[in-house]
């Protein structure tokens, strides 16, 4: 994934990233008790320090899942995400149950330390964009 987001030019400002979600997944919400939600505006980004995937990066890079749809095997950029977004919907949108596939949201790698630095606490989940 670090490879193919280099290769769109992505800037890499941090390993590991830091793993986030576009929207709110009621499914993760429903993983812990008590849990909070971080709304970060997109703005505050530098969209060259963010990549996507289409649902959980790990089934999306899964050998396992082979399915033949197009954003399998796919790291996407800002712009890039969009238009996946505008043919496809939210995945928590039509299938927040797992009933199609396991996408469920988008992933964000987000490259840098800016600025979830400056929202992060230490017991947030799941954070979304």
């Amino acid at each position: 994934m670090r490879r193919e987001f280099i290769k769109k030019g992505g800037k890499i400002l941090r390993t590991p990233p830091h793993y986030m979600v576009v929207g709110h997944s009621p499914w993760l919400s429903a993983w812990f008790e008590n849990c909070g939600i971080v709304k970060i505006p997109i703005e505050e980004f530098d969209k060259d320090t963010l990549s996507f995937t289409y649902g959980d990066s790990m089934p999306t890079f899964s050998e396992a899942v082979n399915d033949g749809k197009e954003y399998r095997h796919q790291v996407y950029t800002y712009d890039e995400i969009l238009k996946i977004i505008e043919n496809y919907g939210l995945p928590q949108d039509w299938n927040d149950d797992g009933k199609f596939g396991p996408e469920r949201y988008i992933e964000v790698q987000i490259w840098s330390d800016e600025p979830v630095s400056r929202y992060k606490k230490e017991k947030i989940c799941p954070v979304e964009l």
